[in-house]
């Protein structure tokens, strides 16, 4: 018999264990600390495929404790849970829009391993251990094929599916969430990332240079691509597509603290939440807002090259569920989030990391 969400035992209060797959990634090199400033105990899981071993403040803090591993590793991962109170699925293959071309494939096949390996493991723990629930990091891609705006929670189930891969896994990441609840009890969160902005990203492994104007990039995102191309001395400044794309732009200091917080909700179990900031931007006023912090008055002028087959038009959520059950809204400001990571990826390109 399936348990309902009476049935499930209470969140306790910390100390708890908190198991984080994808520790050393870009969000993750956020939700540790979130984790670790709240009084959790951490074990984080990686194995470094994306960026290499990377250093991190909180590595010799005495509540933290790394494991080099595969989240693939389904007995690895259960070995870990042992002790856990709570997962935190982030282990992922994840890039920039250049990304989901370039690895369509590999990104669908190891992404849904990840996944499979995972769950596996977190059924295996919540039936013998003492996990208590699941949170599962999803994504804004989702809602790729939608047709209308805001995106609500639900939409995700009846608007057509995600055309790009890893849309379409990521949506299958909250299958997995909903069959494992379903079929074995497990309780799960989804949150949904919308523009994860911050600091930390770098040149991926398996990153392939592509060519924009006179400035080769490796596949990233859109804030560092920019802020790069200008660092690099790029003018006129080139953006894929007309400028209008609108996007929310989201600190991910306030993604950490959204996802830590809907891990530890009550309220949160067996629900999905999209977090985000409430502001939209296109792509020109985002280019405008770094060109004016690095090149001060200096005239902006833009190339519009081709965008990519999945550059979707609009991405913007409903941000009111996660205020309403979780408390929760993502207030650091555009200008904020451009202050703290112009000067880390100025640097980043002088060290040669980007």
């Amino acid at each position: 018999m399936t348990p309902t969400n009476t049935d499930l035992p209470p969140l306790t209060t910390s100390p708890q264990r908190v198991l984080v797959t994808g520790a050393a990634g870009f969000i993750g090199g956020y939700v540790v600390p979130e984790l670790l400033k709240r009084g959790y105990l951490v074990t984080g899981l990686d194995n470094y495929s994306k960026y290499g071993p990377v250093r991190r403040s909180y590595d010799s803090d005495p509540s933290y404790r790394f494991v080099e591993g595969d989240a693939r590793d389904a007995d690895l991962v259960k070995k870990l849970l042992t002790d856990c109170d709570h997962l935190i699925a982030g282990a992922a293959m994840i890039g920039g829009i250049s990304y989901f071309h370039t690895y369509a494939y590999d990104l669908l096949a190891a992404n849904e391993r990840i996944m499979a390996s995972t769950c596996d493991a977190a059924i295996d723990a919540f039936r013998s251990g003492r996990l208590k629930k699941a949170t599962y990091l999803s994504s804004s891609m989702v809602y790729e094929s939608t047709d209308h705006w805001p995106s609500l929670e639900g939409d995700e189930l009846h608007v057509p599916p995600p055309l790009s891969s890893y849309g379409f896994q990521k949506l299958a990441v909250e299958y997995f969430a909903r069959a494992a609840w379903d079929q074995h009890g497990l309780p799960y969160t989804v949150v949904r990332p919308f523009n994860c902005v911050g600091v930390g990203e770098q040149r991926a492994l398996g990153d392939i240079e592509i060519p924009s104007g006179n400035v080769k990039l490796a596949m990233s995102h859109v804030v560092p691509d920019l802020v790069q191309k200008i660092v690099k001395g790029q003018d006129p400044l080139h953006v894929l597509g007309d400028g209008g794309q609108v996007r929310h732009y989201t600190y991910a200091g306030d993604l950490a603290a959204g996802i830590v917080t809907a891990m530890e909700s009550p309220a949160a179990v067996n629900e999905d939440f999209n977090l985000s900031t409430a502001q939209s931007t296109t792509v020109t006023q985002l280019a405008e807002a770094i060109w004016r912090r690095i090149k001060g008055g200096c005239p902006l002028a833009l190339v519009h090259d081709e965008p990519f087959a999945h550059d979707v038009k609009r991405r913007v959520p409903d941000v009111d569920k996660a205020r309403r059950v979780l408390g929760f809204e993502a207030k650091t400001s555009l200008d904020d989030m451009l202050n703290e990571v112009i000067p880390w990826i100025n640097q980043a390109v002088i060290d040669g990391l980007l």
